[in-house]
């Protein structure tokens, strides 16, 4: 019996020594793969390459960079001058010259507050305006002008009010209470100006349609930021001698910008931020419209978010507003602006590549927007856009 029971325990022990030897190799294994697999770097698609020019698949992050490319030669070549860049003789030379530059109504102080920006109502506007009689009357006058494309004509305010909105009406205000510190002092000066008017006019519009298909913030703020940003540009037709005026307007912004400096040491939108503070306009009013013309040279920064969106479409607009007053463009029906590539949209087209943006290309080629540019330009309203 012990002999048969000595039998049986090593059966067993050679049973379980089969079995222990079975299951190390697959223990093995499983340990390898699992050490291979933690050493292994963890795929992630911002890794993945992607083709040179390859649209993105899909809307960008708000976190996600945008790829800057290498800007043009002539826009690296160039510095954008700020006033504190200036020695003190030509600081105290430029600033001596924009004193000659009258200042506008004192109304325009308070049609410019960030609190009548953002809480006046219509009543409000025309009390305003109606303070003002010769602005009022020359309110009305370009609204019924064939520039807005209205069906009746408008006989107060209120209608017009009514007619063009609240964002409309104020930037009117403004071009005009603006006219009245920019005087062209020669007769050759005279095209620059109207050139220069026709193209705000045309830039703000423009912005309250595509801040509003936006859906940005401020939008009524912004459109009027858009207004402001061409004081440099009529101080600059003011400043500057008629030789240099002939073909500034026709001119692109980075090469405007170049003779703006060699004439008057900065450029337009530098000299503007100037001239509106010492109309003591409010500073973060004058800082963001200092920020458009500076679009030109401002690479995009990590986290751009809603100023750089801001910022981007007021410069959009404005040149656009340029081009469309020059005939550069005839319409911006079939318009692309990521098919826009110059030195002067260099920085913009990074720019608009912020996520706030991406209904951007839509909100362009949307009747409405394309209805109310034909309107100004022509006068007339279109039987098909």
């Amino acid at each position: 019996m012990s002999i048969v029971m000595i039998l049986v325990a090593g059966l067993c022990a050679v049973a379980l020594a089969w079995w222990a030897f079975r299951r190390q190799p697959t223990n093995r294994a499983s340990t390898a793969q699992a050490t291979l697999k933690a050493a292994a770097p963890t795929a992630h698609p911002a890794s993945r390459p992607v083709a040179a020019g390859a649209a993105p698949a899909a809307p960008l992050e708000v976190s996600a960079p945008v790829e800057q490319r290498p800007a043009p030669p002539e826009l690296a070549a160039f510095q954008w001058l700020k006033v504190q860049d200036l020695d003190a003789q030509r600081r105290e030379t430029l600033l001596e010259a924009i004193k000659g530059i009258p200042r506008p109504p004192h109304s325009l102080q308070k049609l410019l507050s960030p609190e009548f920006v953002a809480r006046a109502s219509s009543a409000e506007l025309s009390e305003l305006v109606m303070g003002e009689p010769l602005i009022a009357a020359k309110v009305l006058s370009t609204v019924n002008a064939p520039f807005y494309g209205l069906h009746k004509p408008v006989t107060g305010i209120g209608q017009a009010v009514t007619f063009l909105g609240m964002n409309t009406v104020r930037n009117i205000c403004v071009q005009y209470m603006l006219a009245e510190a920019f005087k062209p002092r020669l007769a050759t000066s005279q095209k620059a100006f109207d050139g220069i008017w026709r193209a705000s006019a045309i830039a703000s519009e423009l912005c309250v349609r595509l801040s509003k298909a936006l859906n940005l913030p401020d939008q009524g703020g912004l459109s009027t930021q858009v207004v402001l940003g061409f004081v440099g540009h009529l101080s600059a037709a003011s400043l500057m001698p008629p030789d240099a005026l002939n073909d500034w307007l026709s001119l692109g912004r980075l090469e405007r910008a170049k003779r703006e400096q060699t004439v008057m040491s900065l450029s337009a939108g530098e000299i503007g931020g100037l001239l509106m503070s010492s109309w003591g306009l409010p500073e973060p009013l004058v800082n963001g419209v200092r920020a458009i013309d500076r679009v030109l040279v401002t690479p995009t920064a990590p986290n751009d978010t809603v100023e750089s969106a801001r910022n981007a479409v007021s410069y959009l607009c404005a040149r656009l507003g340029e081009r469309l007053a020059q005939g550069q463009l005839q319409s911006l029906g079939g318009y692309n602006p990521f098919q826009d590539v110059c030195a002067d949209t260099h920085h913009l087209n990074e720019h608009l590549r912020n996520p706030l943006l991406r209904n951007l290309p839509g909100a362009l080629a949307s009747a409405e927007v394309q209805e109310a540019m034909h309107q100004m330009l022509t006068g007339e309203t279109s039987k098909k856009v």
